[in-house]
């Protein structure tokens, strides 16, 4: 059975990318959305296994959304994706499950396949 992972990001490019990059790796299956608020929605719901969502975001910012996420789904993976450094972010990291640096190259996208499998399988 297949890891179902939502990714979040206003970014259409970005998702697309993310999208052919994780859904490339055996196991997870990938969707996207670039509402924040219609990720909470389907998230809640219980239709996803991980989430993995950028930090800056209109309406609901990242760390925003995982805490909501976390009042009904305490236990679900979710993963930041951002440009920043983690030394950067303001604010309690404590609901994020970690922190995943976008780079260029294609190796961010094996680490964030490794550790929502990681995640999952705990």
């Amino acid at each position: 059975m297949a890891i179902e992972v939502l990714i979040v990001d206003e970014d259409r490019d970005v998702l697309e990318v993310t999208e052919a990059f994780l859904g490339r790796h055996d196991g997870l299956a990938v969707a996207t959305e670039t509402d924040p608020e219609a990720a909470l929605s389907a998230v809640t719901d219980g239709e996803y296994d991980a989430v993995v969502s950028d930090l800056t975001m209109p309406g609901l910012d990242g760390l925003t959304l995982c805490r909501e996420i976390r009042e009904t789904r305490p236990d679900l993976p979710f993963f930041l994706f951002t440009g920043r450094e983690e030394s950067d972010i303001e604010g309690d990291l404590g609901p994020v499950t970690a922190v995943v640096r976008k780079s260029t190259g294609t190796d961010q996208y094996d680490d964030i396949a490794e550790r929502i499998r990681a995640a999952v399988d705990s």
